[in-house]
């Protein structure tokens, strides 16, 4: 079984798959500088939580590494938060982008505390977004194989939009599970809805699952209740873009509705993220902010009009989950159970 690499640090470049060309087209492009991985990440060119969180790693560091090697170090962390603040503006919801942004500027100001030149701390931050690329990669494994412990007796998984290797390093979050038990001799059947209106779940979802041979069955959104009441769903698994200290999940829109039809026929529903989701700075989903995006994208779906001109939309990317819809959390870290506040405390305690 082979897995696409979604993104990863060649020639002295960042290499993603441009994923707005998916699943007519896959295309590697180069990223050189820190205005095209802004690009980038604005237009969905690459997209999921942790595939954010690297290339936003990868851009600060395409940003400063012509960075006069002359310069004063007070300058040079000057300059890196200031583009550190550009590529933050990118967008608003996913966590993992400024996670990935606070991490390289706190090393950069490690590096610097240490004497060591501005020259030698570009290398090192180099280092740094590699290294964030490989805990994802490790991050994924590990959220497989604690999924993989709590479907134990299931056949059918349905998600929503992609949490898949594409938006991530390699495993993928929600679909880690299936991945790690594909490598195991074990094929597990996923419905995926199509996710509306830029339909992650047909074009990049149903793509890489059939691209690595585990059986994929698409369906339009509207038909998840449908798919339910018949009894072919085991369980409902998605990523997350944000979690609060409570629980409340924001996740692609689409993902609430998904919830409370899973409450409804009696189907667990998982979140799977690694722990660099979780914000627990926020006490609730309330606190999330949440993108709206371009009405074309309803109105004119891949370049064909499909509403009348000039009609009002509205168009959030996400929506947010109550944590009493959430059977579970699967994460790096292992499964967590509600109630969450106080187990999601106690974890992030036995890591200090």
């Amino acid at each position: 079984m082979s897995r696409i690499k979604t993104i990863e640090w060649k020639e002295n470049a960042a290499v993603i798959v441009d994923q707005t060309l998916l699943p007519l087209e896959l295309h590697y492009e180069r990223i050189e500088n820190v205005e095209s991985m802004y690009d980038a990440i604005k237009i969905l060119k690459v997209r999921g939580a942790p595939a954010i969180g690297i290339a936003a790693a990868y851009g600060l560091y395409l940003a400063i590494r012509n960075f006069p090697d002359d310069r004063s170090v007070d300058r040079f962390l000057e300059f890196l938060n200031e583009k550190a603040a550009y590529l933050a503006s990118s967008r608003p919801t996913a966590v993992n982008l400024f996670w990935a942004l606070e991490r390289m500027k706190r090393r950069a100001n490690q590096i610097i505390a240490n004497g060591i030149s501005v020259r030698e701390a570009k290398a090192l931050l180099l280092d740094e977004a590699n290294e964030i690329l490989e805990e994802d990669r490790r991050t994924g494994k590990a959220i497989g194989e604690a999924g993989l412990k709590l479907l134990k007796g299931k056949k059918t998984i349905l998600t929503h939009c992609n949490a898949g290797g594409l938006a991530t390093a390699e495993y993928g979050t929600a679909l880690a599970p299936v991945y790690v038990a594909a490598e195991q001799g074990t094929l597990f059947h996923v419905y995926a809805d199509e996710t509306r209106p830029l339909l992650q779940g047909a074009r990049i979802t149903a793509f890489e699952l059939s691209k690595a041979g585990i059986p994929v069955t698409l369906i339009c959104d509207n038909m998840s209740a449908a798919v339910m009441a018949s009894g072919k769903i085991d369980a409902v698994i998605v990523g997350a873009d944000r979690i609060t200290r409570n629980g409340d999940t924001a996740n692609k829109i689409g993902t609430y509705g998904l919830s409370l039809i899973a409450k409804a026929h009696g189907v667990p529903f998982f979140v799977a993220a690694p722990f660099s989701t979780f914000d627990l700075s926020l006490s609730s989903g309330k606190e999330i902010p949440i993108e709206e995006r371009d009405p074309s994208e309803i109105t004119c779906g891949f370049g064909k009009q499909t509403a009348p001109s000039g009609i009002d939309v509205f168009n959030p990317a996400f929506d947010v989950t109550p944590s009493h819809l959430i059977s579970a959390f699967i994460t790096d870290k292992g499964v967590i159970l509600p109630p969450y506040e106080k187990n999601l405390s106690d974890v992030l305690r036995k890591q200090e």
